[in-house]
């Protein structure tokens, strides 16, 4: 790959796949995550999505393909060249992930003091200025216990912007919030990769919040990709599998009933008539 290519991607994702065991969890993925754009990664539970992520931020190495991220092989850097990789990078975890024997303050403290040398008034300063950007700043001296579902959110996305990273990666960055809470955050993610310059990744099955605030979709079923386009072309598919999934049908290429013998068969009814005209 050129240079001029590696540049205008921050993540470019070939052939990948991934195994537990003998169980195959992502097969043959290709992915182009381009510079200061937002990205759904969407499917159903299971499909492979937040392995995916896993495999970006180095803490699973792929069976198979590679995943450059950053014009770096995550998987072939050693411990050094993982660790300022990750240094470039933010993560908001599903429901957070905050440390909940540390404040809110000290849980966004937390990247500066462990990624950096700054002096502690300027660590200080940086602390109050993310947790103003998630509208948080007067909240700096509660617990995660003191929290709302939607206020802790926010802090977890005050700390995954903490070193002004490159590039953000959301792990189901809506589950468990009340609509207005979901909105709020929604907003926020847009916002601030917006004003950071930066490129975010979502993983999500929220087709409503997402799509309004992402500019590309990728659509993962059975650990593949299997369609992709932009908002404009996801809501006109007639592809059934996007169809079904945008539009929250029950039945379709996903069926709503797990494979099963016949219904009446499983009841015994086909024996108990055999026998009855046999009686």
């Amino acid at each position: 790959m050129t240079s001029s290519h590696s540049a205008e991607h921050v993540v470019e994702i070939d052939d990948l796949s991934f195994t537990y065991d003998v169980r195959p969890v992502l097969r043959g993925v290709d992915m182009r995550i381009p510079r200061g754009r937002v990205i759904a990664i969407m499917g159903q539970s299971g499909c492979g999505k937040t392995t995916l992520l896993r495999i970006i931020g180095g803490m699973l190495a792929p069976t198979g393909g590679k995943a450059r991220v950053l014009g770096e092989t995550v998987h072939e850097l050693g411990r050094d060249g993982l660790y300022a990789l990750r240094r470039r990078m933010g993560m908001l975890y599903q429901f957070g992930a905050l440390f909940t024997d540390l404040s809110v303050y000290s849980n966004v403290q937390f990247p500066l003091t462990e990624h950096t040398k700054l002096p502690s008034d300027l660590v200080h300063d940086l602390v109050l200025l993310k947790l103003e950007a998630v509208g948080l700043r007067g909240a700096s001296h509660l617990m995660p216990s003191e929290l709302s579902g939607g206020m802790a959110r926010r802090v977890a996305l005050a700390r995954a912007i903490a070193l002004d990273p490159e590039l953000i990666m959301y792990d189901e960055p809506f589950a468990g919030l009340d609509p207005i809470s979901l909105g709020v955050v929604a907003r926020l993610i847009r916002r601030l990769n917006d004003s950071l310059g930066a490129t975010s990744i979502i993983v999500t099955h929220d087709v409503e919040e997402t799509l309004p605030i992402v500019d590309y979709v990728y659509f993962m079923a059975d650990g593949r990709v299997v369609s992709q386009g932009t908002v404009e072309e996801v809501r006109r598919s007639r592809e059934a599998f996007v169809h079904q999934f945008v539009h929250g049908e029950p039945d379709g290429p996903v069926p709503f009933h797990y494979p099963a013998p016949g219904y009446l068969e499983d009841l015994g009814f086909a024996a108990r008539v055999g026998a009855e005209l046999g009686a």
